[in-house]
């Protein structure tokens, strides 16, 4: 029985860890220098997870572990601000300011997802507890 609950808060800190990312995206979706002062687009950041490997769960049951957040090197989208202190001075991008390549659209679904993600692994957790309690109830 605590297996069915580490599998979903296996889910639960994997999907948070999702709409951490996803925030920051949406966050600096106008960032536009780094954290050096330098003229810099940001780059969105993404969750990679897989499956539990290492857990030896009875019936071959397994959460999700978080491998790593990882940033994605996307080519950064131009817009033509000849007066922007921040824009190219010379070459083939003379006059633009480089910009986060994020799609704002994209990352809102995307939390969408990580979201209702998360509520089912609460609602799980629910069904395991309310089993438990029943289960209690017919033994007692």
């Amino acid at each position: 029985m605590f297996s069915a609950f580490d599998i979903s808060v296996s889910g639960m800190v994997a999907q948070r860890a999702r709409l951490n990312a996803i925030s920051s995206n949406i966050a600096n979706v106008s960032t536009v220098i780094n954290e050096n002062g330098e003229a810099a687009p940001y780059q969105p950041r993404f969750v990679v997870i897989e499956t539990d490997t290492e857990s030896q769960h009875p019936y071959g049951a397994a959460g999700v572990n978080v491998v790593s957040v990882e940033t994605a090197n996307v080519e950064p989208r131009w817009r033509y601000e000849p007066h922007n202190p921040l824009a190219v001075k010379d070459g083939q991008h003379a006059g633009y300011v480089a910009y986060p390549n994020i799609d704002l659209m994209t990352e809102f679904v995307d939390a969408l997802e990580a979201t209702r993600a998360y509520e089912a692994n609460v609602g799980a957790i629910e069904i395991t507890k309310d089993l438990a309690q029943q289960t209690l109830r017919i033994l007692a």
